[in-house]
């Protein structure tokens, strides 16, 4: 009888470990539910959905249900294996959870499903969890910038020359990135290293729907391209990723015209080649500075911050150039319409869409404005809107005088 007693007070003891594990997710269902509430429109404005909230808490609610039925009726699950022996409760416990947790199991990440999208990231990857006045990415980028005349242009060595050998663009399931080899580095305009260049790859939206991950007064771009230097000092990306300025990444916002880009062409054509996950192809090496807005180089943004992908890594100097590179329509359907997120061979082939991640608060950060910066900067040495302009300081005297010789 006291073996009995003591089987039963494990298995209860277990049981309450459990629903304490297993409340834990519940909890965090509902608060995951409730951050997705809070959304990013097409037009790059956050705003918050009240019926998402409140199916949040249904959801909530039903879990809950859910194991507390599960937890009630473990008399009747465990008499019968109780006669087995003392792993048989333990077995039907890790099936009945296995349920609860499967949405946690899968290490890998996406954009457009709950248990593994960008609000979900936290939860998979710890860094990605957006805690209070940690330099995130991305951001919004706004009128609140200082000027910084000490950022000139940057020095972009090789970008203006043909590589040798060739380069691989290849569809890893949540962007198609373009491979480079040695040859190219990047330093000055305020970097205090010299950085090589890793790779360049892509973010986009929808058919009808833009996809940069930076705005621009909370707006977005159709796409965004990211040029990703790693410092040279480092021997390899992880070394990097342990450095707050271990990777310095040149962004670019895509806008849409009617004509092509001849030069992105390199890369466009090549598309189809990498339609769907794990497929790579080969490319021909061109100018870099090809693609890139070469007359206004010296007009970009400064701040620190994250990887926008898991780990979510705060080691990140960003450099956000004003204007953008100009491709067409057709071009960017070509992203929107024609790249795949799944194997060629998956069951069910799943569009690759919407890959960014919402933009995050800048907190403390000052971004910084480059001396030739016209979109957003201020006067240089302040922020703009820190000092009234002379026609309102003048009002200002005017209308107090009146008020000191009305009293």
């Amino acid at each position: 009888m006291g073996l009995v007693t003591s089987h039963w007070a494990s298995i209860v003891a277990g049981a309450w470990g459990r629903w304490g594990l297993a409340g834990e997710a519940v909890f965090e269902s509902m608060s995951l539910l409730i951050r997705k509430a809070q959304r990013t429109g097409n037009d790059g404005v956050e705003r918050s959905d009240e019926r998402e909230i409140k199916l949040g808490f249904h959801l909530g609610a039903f879990y809950t249900r859910s194991v507390c039925a599960c937890f009630f009726s473990l008399p009747q699950m465990l008499a019968p294996a109780c006669s087995v022996g003392p792993r048989a409760p333990t077995m039907i416990w890790i099936v009945a959870l296995s349920v609860i947790f499967a949405a946690h199991a899968d290490p890998d990440y996406c954009y457009n499903e709950p248990d593994c999208d960008p609000y979900a990231w936290g939860d998979l990857f710890p860094s990605c969890h957006p805690l209070l006045e940690e330099p995130h990415s991305p951001i919004n980028l706004d009128h609140q910038v200082a000027r910084d005349a000490s950022l000139g242009s940057l020095h972009l060595e090789g970008f203006d020359v043909t590589q040798t050998g060739y380069w691989t663009l290849v569809n890893d399931g949540h962007s198609v990135a373009l491979r480079f080899g040695s040859g190219m580095s990047v330093s000055g305009g305020g970097l205090s290293d010299v950085y090589h260049t890793v790779q360049l790859h892509f973010h986009w939206g929808g058919v009808a729907s833009n996809g940069s991950e930076h705005t621009v007064e909370r707006r977005r771009y159709p796409m965004e391209m990211h040029i990703v230097n790693m410092k040279a000092v480092h021997p390899n990306l992880t070394a990097a990723l342990d450095d707050p300025t271990g990777l310095a990444v040149l962004g670019f916002f895509i806008d849409v015209v009617y004509a092509d880009h001849v030069q992105f062409g390199h890369i466009s054509q090549k598309l189809s080649s990498v339609a769907y996950k794990g497929q790579t192809a080969k490319v021909k090496p061109f100018p870099l500075m090809s693609l890139l807005p070469k007359h206004n180089m010296s007009q970009y943004y400064r701040y620190y911050g994250s990887l926008t992908t898991p780990p979510c890594s705060r080691a990140v100097v960003w450099t956000l150039y004003e204007v953008p590179i100009y491709i067409s329509w057709s071009q960017l359907a070509q992203f929107t319409s024609q790249i795949f997120s799944t194997e060629e061979d998956a069951q069910q082939v799943t569009p690759l869409q919407n890959n960014f991640r919402h933009v995050h608060p800048t907190f403390s950060r000052v971004v910084a404005a480059s001396r030739d910066a016209r979109l957003l900067a201020g006067s240089s040495g302040a922020r703009p809107g820190s000092a009234a302009a002379p026609h309102v300081l003048l009002l200002q005297v005017a209308l107090l005088g009146s008020v000191v010789s009305g009293l």
